[in-house]
């Protein structure tokens, strides 16, 4: 018993190595996790006094044990001993599979992440890149909302810029759960934008079991009063006019809902740009029949390098005014539960709070002009379009204001040429006035009011 044994120097090595990580797993980190732990729950707790809509602990959970409870749902097993029967595998691998899409979907939210470094800098890059505008934001009937209720935006998806403007707009108010595609699906940024509480969806085909999962997932959040974001039109806008509602997620979010289940308020979020970022991407992918688009790096590193260059040299300008607007809140439970006119409603109140810009409104006036017209003239439909305009559509600049900052964008962009007095489009650029123009055609109630 006391007798010496030799061992080679490495396996003691070893053995010592085993026994610092058993007692740092044992006693160590979980003292770690509990000391950070108790500083982030005062951290938040410091937080939710100045939100409107505190953050929920749903959103706080470990992303382990809320993968674990989504798999474990009764709903979700039923549909996984569903999808094992059709597909002809064991059961334990049809497992795996709503495993696998879990991991996908659930978001690992971090507060200090989003309020610290996200919504900071959403403010810097959307004063950065536009001049932002908040028209209409009915202060007095988002304050009547139910503290208990779940809070959902419903926006018209003109940019990828969309997510920042309206995380930077809303971050008095909320931690925003955003539902995003494929493109945030991609290595480093996916860990990012799921650390800022987003979860991701598949656009492409998929069957009943990853359906299940998302709807799972999307209700359990619901259920517990996050506050998200959707965008029912389920991609970017490749033409400039809204689209119709798809209405996957909307459904999730209305049907089949308990009898305990907080009320939903819906928020109708309009947006629109003097500039999308992406609106060439957007008119190829439209030409090419096809909504398959990617951001290559070269083209996005050199638009940065081109932006920071201009800043260095003192020429860098904004590109226009980008302006949000929120509509009516709507209840579903006073909505009468049909999920299609629910949808139609809120697209319809998207359209009726779009925001109306001078280069959209400059571009409709060229539009209708036929491409070609002197600036009296152009100044003349400028006016003939506002006053077609609802009344509670009309900018509240002057006309003449309005386009000279419309006709100053576009030929800096070389949309618009000027000679011998005459504007006209450039040639080749018809699609893209069209692009802006369409944005806002569907505010005119016809061409009697709004002709020159």
């Amino acid at each position: 018993m006391f007798q010496t044994v030799e061992m080679p120097l490495w396996v003691l090595v070893l053995l010592v190595a085993f026994a610092a990580v058993t007692f740092a797993s044992h006693f160590l980190f979980p003292s770690v996790r509990w000391f950070f732990r108790r500083r982030l729950e005062r951290a938040v707790a410091e937080l939710n006094k100045r939100l409107e809509r505190p953050i929920q602990p749903f959103k706080l959970a470990r992303r382990h044990d809320m993968i674990q409870r989504l798999i474990y749902d009764p709903e979700v097993s039923r549909a996984v001993v569903i999808h094992a029967r059709n597909k002809g595998v064991p059961e334990n691998v049809a497992f795996e599979t709503a495993r696998r899409y879990a991991r996908e979907i659930v978001p690992s939210f971090s507060a200090s992440l989003y309020f610290g470094v996200a919504a900071r800098l959403a403010r810097w890059l959307s004063n950065t890149l536009y001049d932002v505008r908040l028209l209409h934001r009915d202060e007095a009937a988002l304050g009547k909302i139910d503290p208990k209720a779940t809070v959902v935006y419903v926006m018209n998806h003109r940019s990828n810029m969309d997510y920042v403007l309206v995380t930077y707009l809303a971050a008095d108010r909320s931690a925003l759960a955003y539902a995003v595609g494929e493109w945030a699906r991609i290595w480093p940024l996916s860990r990012l934008i799921r650390a800022m509480g987003a979860y991701f969806i598949r656009r492409e085909r998929h069957g009943p079991l990853y359906r299940k999962v998302l709807e799972r997932y999307v209700r359990l959040a619901t259920d517990a009063g996050v506050t998200q974001a959707v965008f029912p039109e389920g991609g970017l806008s490749l033409t400039g006019a809204l689209g119709n509602p798809r209405l996957g997620i909307l459904r999730y979010i209305s049907e089949a809902r308990g009898p305990d289940a907080p009320d939903v308020v819906f928020v109708p979020v309009a947006l629109n740009y003097d500039r999308v970022l992406e609106d060439r991407v957007l008119i190829g992918a439209r030409a090419a029949g096809e909504r398959r688009f990617t951001a290559r790096f070269r083209v996005i590193a050199g638009f940065v390098a081109r932006m920071v260059w201009l800043r260095l040299r003192g020429r860098y300008r904004r590109f226009g005014r980008a302006a949000v607007s929120f509509g009516q809140p709507v209840s579903l439970a006073q909505s009468g539960g049909n999920v299609r006119a629910l949808g139609r409603a809120l697209m319809g109140q998207i359209a009726r709070e779009m925001p109306v810009l001078p280069v959209p409104l400059v571009a409709m006036a060229l539009e209708r002009a036929g491409g070609v017209a002197t600036q009296d003239v152009l100044a003349d439909r400028v006016v003939a379009l506002i006053a077609g305009l609802p009344s509670h559509a009309r900018p509240d600049e002057p006309a003449q204001e309005l386009l000279q900052a419309g006709l100053a964008e576009l030929q800096l962009r070389h949309l618009v040429q000027e000679e011998d007095q005459r504007l006209t489009v450039a040639p080749g650029q018809e699609a893209m006035i069209a692009f802006y123009a369409t944005s806002i055609a569907h505010l005119f109630p016809g061409d009697d009011a709004t002709a020159a």
